[in-house]
Formats: structure tokens, C-alpha cells, sequence
């Protein structure tokens, strides 16, 4: 199966990238199933229902959320009336919506996609990651109910991201961090076949401070005093996430590429196929 994961968007110029890239890259590289974390779409934090309707519309199967997953209020609706929008699992018990779901890709293919947040560093205590995903891929094994297992693990510390990839190889085809919007550059698959990257990147506008216009971060760094509220940086976006092929019988990984598309930090071009 051919996968592809997009990072976290960053509000209007990454919304704008997705729109003019993604149904591109969906057909020229015969993607089977594509996943975008969505949840800095709208205004740079959270996402709207109409903002995901856009999401999906471009070509994305699932859309993730994080920690942001409710700032936008209308989500806490657009997540009970559409169930391609994934919340962390490990998210407050009472949140609507669920962290997990067996998707169906193109041939009737099942993947697994899963989202936990981590607990390092974070505003706030979460529940054990590592626990809420292993009941999850307990009951969908890789190569049994699910052709492919995508877990998107959203958290702050790189090391947390490392220890999931490692916790989940041989049961996951994919491991993937989100959240710091800065793309790493340690693609691999690791010993039992699952691909891995610390972080996606986001796709935004790479001339910012991780998506936001540059001056609000700076004046709170160098005076350490606020002026006004964060707002996404507007200009030309970069698709920045991770292209995996995996073996359908197995689920595991044969090949992981990062994917950098438009922008500032173009690496792949949309006819460039990875295969």
C-alpha cells in the first residue's frame, strides 16, 4: 500500500498548499491513503468543520487533531458528524469523538490510524500514551484486521516520539510525530518493519517561528512582554510529511521517504513519483 502523511497544517498558506498540491499527489503517485494532521488549520489553532470539509475535499481519508483538537468550538459538532476526524485517544475520557479507527483504503485495504498525545513537557497531564495504544493495536493487529497502522504521536520531546516508534515496531507500519512543526531528518524502519519519523513537519510558511509571522515571537523572547496574539505566517507553504509503501500481507514497511513539496523547502516535486 502507498501512504502518505502530511503534517500539522498551518492555518490559511498551509490550508492553500494542501488545496493546490494534495489532489496532485494523490494522483501522480497513486496514493492509496493519505492522513493530515489538521489541528492548527484554522487561524493556527485548531480546526473548524469547514476547514476539514476543505481537508478531505483535497484528498485527505483522515484528518488528526491534537492538542488543540477543541479550540475551535464547532469541532466539538464536526467531530461527532464526521468520524474521518481523529482526536487523541489518550484525550480527556468525556471528549466527543474517538482516537482511533479502521479505515478502508482503495481495494477494500483496512488501515488502522491512531493519535495519542505524550506527556512530556505538555501544558497538561494526558493519559499514559503508551498504555491507550497498546490496546488499540492489540485488538487490530498489523497484517491481520489491518492491511497498514498508522500512529501519529503528538507530543513535545523527541525522545518520547522515539520510545512510541520503538514500543510499536513489528506492530505498527508507521510511526510518526507531530506537534513541533519542524521536519527531522531520521526516516527509517526500524528492526520489525515499521516505518518511522521523529517529526513530519508542518506545511506552512517555513519563513515564520514554527507558522507564526515572526514578530509576536520575537518581541516575547527578546522583551519578554506581550503585544498582541500569534497569527499564522501567510506566505508560500511547503507540504512537509512522510511517503511509506508497505507490504499488504504483512503491514510492514519496505520503503519511507521524507516528502518535502512547494515552498521554501521543496525536496519532492508532485511528479516526482517515490516509488
Amino acid at each position: 500500500m502507498r501512504l502518505l502523511f502530511l503534517g500539522d497544517v498551518m492555518g490559511r498558506s498551509g490550508r492553500s498548499a494542501i488545496a493546490e498540491h494534495l489532489p496532485k499527489l494523490r494522483a501522480e503517485w497513486r496514493l492509496d491513503f493519505v492522513v493530515v494532521n489538521g489541528e492548527n488549520a484554522t487561524n493556527g489553532m485548531g480546526l473548524s468543520g469547514d476547514h476539514a470539509r476543505l481537508l478531505f475535499e483535497a484528498g485527505a481519508d483522515c484528518v488528526t487533531l491534537g492538542d488543540h483538537a477543541f479550540d475551535q468550538k464547532d469541532m466539538l459538532q464536526a467531530i461527532e458528524a464526521d468520524n474521518r476526524i481523529i482526536r487523541p485517544l489518550n484525550y480527556a475520557k468525556t471528549a466527543p469523538g474517538r482516537g482511533y479507527r479502521l479505515f478502508e483504503a482503495r481495494g477494500g485495504r483496512k488501515v488502522l490510524v491512531c493519535q495519542v498525545l505524550g506527556q512530556v513537557f505538555m501544558k497538561r497531564a494526558f493519559d499514559d500514551p503508551f498504555s491507550a495504544v497498546d490496546q488499540v493495536l492489540k485488538a487490530h493487529p498489523r497484517g491481520g484486521l489491518a492491511q497498514a497502522v498508522i500512529v501519529d504521536m503528538h507530543c513535545e520531546a523527541t525522545s518520547e516520539k522515539m520510545a512510541m516508534g520503538h514500543y510499536c515496531d513489528g506492530r505498527a507500519s508507521l510511526v510518526v510525530g507531530t506537534h513541533t512543526h519542524v521536519p527531522t531528518g531520521d526516516a527509517q524502519i526500524l528492526p520489525k518493519g515499521t516505518a518511522y519519523l521523529t517529526d513530519a513537519g508542518m506545511c506552512g510558511d517555513y519563513h515564520s517561528v514554527i507558522g507564526m509571522d515572526t514578530a509576536e515571537p520575537m518581541r516575547r523572547f527578546v522583551t519578554g512582554m506581550t503585544k498582541g496574539r500569534f497569527t499564522p505566517a501567510d506566505g508560500p507553504a511547503t507540504l512537509s510529511g512522510v511517503f511509506v509503501r508497505t507490504d499488504d500481507r504483512s503491514g510492514a514497511a519496505e520503503e519511507v521517504r521524507m516528502i518535502r513539496v512547494g515552498g521554501r523547502l521543496q525536496q519532492a516535486t508532485p511528479d516526482a513519483d517515490p516509488s
